[in-house]
């Protein structure tokens, strides 16, 4: 917040915010999550009151959930042309055929320490094999716990959705034959701007993920082309791991990473990536 201490807030324009640990709400997201059915009217409230707010401009944005509690899900090949794009790069160690898109989910997991925030600088220099590359992606935050039976509703475990960059080294990715150390490089996973609530989209499938290299387009398509969808991935995660409040599903990234171009396009010291999501925001990056 703008006396330098973090805090969370509820946006209300694109210049302000409530300031909603000032007004007593929560010192943090995690909490806020955990306690949204409770605090959820009362926050609604005091958004239309002017005594808590608060201009962005005066604050430094942090990603929305800081430090994960565990593990990032994370899915791999969920887009079809993209599960072609990379079997086609040389950089897929699986084997599999040029046209193969996975008959069932595949998931791996990134660290906690991957995340970073909006205008946080991703470091590069941690790739020894200098194989850095974006991936786009709309990241679904679970708002409550439990293991998802077969007659519950899935998207009912979803408290809102983020913009997420699941940055890899592709190289490190490929010799390796999974993808936990490609992958788990501390600053790989910049994170937001903000977590915009179920509620807030009810046609997300109708909305666009885009992402931008130094101002060209690399990466557009509709959420709704994803192979698994959103109730489909909480199913396969939820019925075997107890899912819990604050746990972030990163849902897959369309065609257009770097390693679909010939030669490939690693990203390098002073590129700057942008991700935009309809009605999600927009995570703009640095490299370094």
């Amino acid at each position: 917040m703008d006396d330098g201490r973090p805090g969370v807030g509820a946006l209300v324009t694109d210049a302000q915010f409530v300031d909603l640990t000032a007004a007593g709400f929560g010192p943090d997201m995690l909490t806020l999550i955990e306690r949204f059915d409770e605090l959820g009217p009362n926050i609604r409230a005091l958004e239309s009151e002017t005594h808590y707010r608060r201009s962005l401009d005066a604050v430094r944005l942090r990603a929305p959930i800081p430090r994960p509690r565990r593990n990032i899900f994370c899915v791999g090949k969920n887009y079809h042309s993209h599960a072609v794009e990379f079997s086609r790069s040389g950089f897929d160690a699986s084997g599999k055929g040029d046209d193969e898109s996975p008959e069932y989910p595949i998931f791996f997991s990134k660290p906690p320490s991957v995340v970073v925030a909006p205008g946080d600088v991703i470091n590069a220099g941690l790739d020894p094999l200098q194989s850095v590359d974006y991936e786009g992606e709309l990241a679904v935050v679970v708002g409550r716990s439990g293991r998802v039976q077969g007659i519950d509703d899935a998207m009912s475990y979803v408290f809102g959705y983020t913009v997420f960059n699941d940055v890899t080294s592709r190289h490190l990715q490929k010799r390796h034959k999974q993808w936990l150390l490609g992958k788990g490089i501390d600053t790989f996973g910049p994170m937001g701007p903000a977590i915009v609530t179920r509620d807030e989209l009810p046609n997300l499938g109708d909305s666009r993920i885009r992402t931008w290299v130094n101002g060209q387009l690399r990466q557009s398509a509709r959420l709704g082309d994803m192979i698994f969808d959103i109730p489909r991935l909480i199913r396969e995660i939820g019925q075997v791991i107890r899912l819990e409040p604050g746990d972030v599903i990163a849902t897959g990234t369309p065609v257009g990473v770097g390693i679909g171009f010939s030669p490939p396009k690693f990203l390098r010291e002073g590129d700057r990536i942008r991700i935009a999501i309809d009605g999600v925001g927009t995570l703009e990056n640095t490299v370094g």
